[in-house]
């Protein structure tokens, strides 16, 4: 007897429901033309790393936690004597999320962390680069709750960018409507 291949909630739902109501909406006549999510791209910067390379470390391993997958270190490709910034120091971290581990930080993003962030009034509704992808930032990474709080030394940004198959920005903005996100009007 087969086992049931387990599939994240937003996946289905796009399958499902989404899909069909973007091809109602712009008269898609074929089933590939419809925008889908392409990758969702989590970026933190540290620049307090320079001074103690251990924040660095503690960083990346808050980002893995977020993202369920093991980020990459990005680091400086010029040294900055006014930044005590030395070529290949460590300066940030990345993680890009595809497929079914992108659906589940979605679904994270969008029902837990997002209302939790303090003062949400929803998200600016133009932050489109022309292309079909949506860029946003948090202030501080505590939204998320695989984050214990009195396990933290320090308080990280991030941007978050959800690349869409998507040709324009009314496209792209309607398939994340129709994933919920909550756009301020």
């Amino acid at each position: 007897m087969a086992e049931q291949a387990y599939e994240p909630r937003l996946k289905s739902e796009y399958r499902a429901r989404i899909r069909a109501a973007m091809k109602e909406q712009f008269a898609y006549t074929n089933e590939m033309q419809v925008p889908k999510l392409d990758k969702i791209v989590i970026n933190m910067g540290i620049g307090e790393a320079v001074a103690d390379s251990k924040k660095a470390v503690s960083a990346l391993k808050d980002l893995g936690a977020i993202a369920g997958q093991k980020p990459v270190a990005t680091k400086a490709r010029l040294s900055i004597a006014g930044f005590k910034l030395r070529e290949g120091m460590v300066v940030g971290g990345k993680v890009t999320l595809r497929a079914d581990r992108m659906y589940e930080f979605l679904d994270r993003l969008i029902t837990i962390a997002l209302p939790r962030v303090k003062d949400f009034r929803g998200l600016k509704p133009t932050s489109f680069d022309g292309r079909g992808n949506y860029a946003m930032g948090l202030k501080e990474h505590l939204v998320f709750p695989e984050i214990n709080y009195d396990q933290i030394d320090q308080i990280w940004g991030m941007d978050i960018i959800v690349c869409t198959t998507a040709k324009t920005d009314d496209e792209a903005r309607a398939l994340l409507k129709e994933f919920q996100f909550p756009f301020n009007a």
